[in-house]
């Protein structure tokens, strides 16, 4: 049953891919102004269907998912569910979060994660509707050295493997731990070089590149078209460089935006970890300056 399903789910994968070469629809994708559901997830705990009516209203028609690890359901939902639910409010779901699962949880593994259950995880992504699967992060005691970062790499390779199966594209989303060195090497370059390039992309977030002193642009120029998912983010003038909305800081979206196309991108997703106030307030001023500024 399992098979038969990803064999469909491939030939439907196959068939979009088609279709996603026109260079309308590729416009089109760009213009849709994406949320990740972090920003608003306390609200998303306890009510994810009037959170996401509330998100679609202010204009969103993208989200990204946060939370799946754990019960391997979305939001408390099953994917059918979950993605019925997103359907009622013209939202699309094309990218969610994921984790890799090497740290346990309360001493245990955490299933739906890349080195735990991952094959279920793909199933139900391809049921949600996802094009993209992210490992959203690596917890502290997930880093560690050089030739441990080698190891994550091939683990992406083989999650991408099975991602590649179903469709779907594995990426790997940045903070800026990624760009303390060691032994004269970044262990972001490290995850990039040891990465297939056609199975394992980036989704660049655009705050914690610019937190770990890196240039943006630069990586693009370096790296063309492995960074299809951008998380649009600002940093505020305060010597903090906190999170803010967007436009507000000192992230130049209009400069970056330029080469959109030399990075792959294809879908970004607003991000703000913490709002001074009602995240609503927060999402909408970032909206608005999307809407008129880079779309």
């Amino acid at each position: 049953m399992i098979n038969s399903r990803r064999t469909f789910l491939k030939n439907s994968a196959l068939l979009s891919a088609g279709v996603l070469l026109s260079p309308h629809l590729f416009a089109h994708e760009k213009k849709h102004i994406g949320l990740q559901l972090y920003t608003v997830r306390d609200y998303m705990q306890k009510d994810p269907a009037s959170t996401l009516a509330k998100v679609a209203k202010v204009g969103y028609t993208s989200v990204e998912g946060a939370t799946y690890t754990g019960n391997e359901m979305f939001y408390g939902m099953t994917p059918q569910a979950f993605a019925s639910l997103l359907k009622q409010n013209g939202l699309i779901m094309p990218s969610s979060h994921f984790r890799l699962g090497e740290e346990q949880v309360n001493g245990a593994s955490q299933k739906g994660t890349i080195l735990n259950d991952w094959e279920r995880a793909v199933d139900d992504a391809a049921t949600v509707g996802l094009k993209y699967m992210v490992c959203a992060y690596l917890s502290a005691a997930e880093r560690g050295n050089l030739d441990h970062y080698k190891k994550i790499a091939d683990d992406f390779n083989k999650a991408g493997e099975t991602c590649k199966k179903a469709g779907i594209q594995l990426c790997y989303h940045n903070h800026d731990f990624e760009f303390i060195q060691e032994d004269g090497k970044y262990p972001y370059d490290i995850l990039l070089t040891n990465t297939d390039k056609n199975l394992v992309k980036m989704e660049m977030d655009l705050y914690w590149i610019t937190k770990a002193k890196q240039n943006p642009i630069a990586l693009i120029n370096k790296h063309p078209g492995r960074f299809p998912l951008w998380h649009v983010k600002d940093m505020d003038k305060t010597t903090d460089r906190m999170f803010t909305e967007v436009g507000n800081g000192i992230i130049d979206f209009k400069k970056i935006f330029k080469h959109a196309d030399q990075a792959g991108l294809k879908y970004f997703f607003v991000e703000q970890d913490k709002c001074p106030g009602d995240p609503y307030d927060s999402i909408t001023q970032s909206y608005k300056y999307i809407k008129a500024n880079l779309v």
